[in-house]
């Protein structure tokens, strides 16, 4: 299924769509942090390891996602929800 743009939404939708993102990518952020200190924790421990590439490679992710946030909090100022 297509995704919708932010303009096309209707106010349900926009409301919808921003909570989830912004759960799960607050969420994805928490883990990716704790992930990192344990990379960090293991690699001074027992050496390099692709543990600590992880959260490396998966910050693009967060990076695209808070500013798909930042979008749609524009969008509901226009809207005024």
């Amino acid at each position: 299924m297509a995704e919708k743009k932010i303009e096309e939404m209707s106010n349900e939708e926009l409301l919808k769509n921003e909570k989830t993102i912004s759960a799960v990518t607050y969420t994805l952020a928490g883990m990716l942090l704790l992930l990192f200190g344990l990379g960090i924790f293991l690699t001074f421990k027992k050496g390099f390891t692709a543990l600590t590439v992880v959260p490396i490679a998966l910050l693009p992710i967060v990076i695209i996602n808070f500013s798909n946030i930042k979008k749609i909090k524009a969008e509901r100022k226009l809207r005024n929800l």
